[in-house]
């Protein structure tokens, strides 16, 4: 879906999250950040490709988000950010912190490692796969962090955080965990973790049981499980 950007008003970001951050951000701050975002689009090689920027939100609703997985930018390598984060297309040779995460889900849940990385059916169940930058050159590795995303998915984070109750956060690596002061811990489930890339996947990812440990917490909720197989 193309996004269209207009005066005063949020580009569309999927079922209920515009009138979350319409009303939460100063006003024109995103319509600025995505005037600069088309710019760099304009200049160079940018993933994910320009429809995809918001595809985490339009794939999992305001009132849908149950748990939230924080990456930090895109992946920078050909064919492979799509806007889900630690996600790749269908037929995308995995990327190592992808890997672990798969070598983890078949340590805690007994998960054969599945034929693609596309985890738009975890998007689906309510698992909100965010970035905190949406964009980054290619072969560039953290290149839009200043470019102003955080200011946008820090209020991302503080919305879920204020107006909803009991989401269970997956703060995997430094970066993730120091938004951890974004959300009210009275309210929400916080699961902490090295990053799942090979410097630090086994200094404590593997084997952080975070995929059974959510799934308690979901039922002990009265909620459903999520299904982690991808089909």
């Amino acid at each position: 879906m193309p996004i269209q950007i207009k005066a005063n008003r949020v580009p569309h970001l999927g079922l209920g999250w515009g009138e979350q951050l319409d009303n939460a951000l100063e006003q024109g701050v995103l319509q600025r950040l995505m005037a600069d975002v088309r710019t760099e689009y304009d200049r160079g090689t940018v993933f994910p490709r320009w429809e995809d920027i918001f595809r985490a939100f339009l794939l999992t609703p305001f009132e849908k988000v149950r748990v939230v997985i924080l990456g930090q930018d895109p992946y920078h390598g050909e064919g492979e950010a799509h806007g889900l984060s630690f996600s790749v297309p269908a037929g995308t040779k995995f990327p190592p912190s992808l890997r672990n995460i798969f070598k983890e889900l078949q340590r805690d849940l007994g998960l054969s490692p599945p034929l693609f990385g596309d985890l738009e059916h975890w998007a689906r169940q309510g698992v909100l796969l965010l970035n905190t930058c949406l964009t980054v050159r290619k072969d560039e590795a953290g290149s839009h962090a200043r470019i102003g995303w955080e200011q946008f998915t820090d209020r991302v984070i503080a919305r879920l955080s204020d107006q909803r109750h009991g989401i269970i956060f997956l703060l995997w690596g430094a970066h993730a965990q120091k938004k951890e002061a974004l959300i009210d811990t009275d309210r929400h489930f916080i699961l902490k973790a090295p990053h799942p890339s090979p410097l630090s996947a086994y200094r404590g990812f593997i084997g952080c049981g975070h995929f059974s440990r959510v799934n308690m917490i979901l039922q002990e909720q009265g909620e459903d499980p999520i299904d982690w197989a991808l089909p």
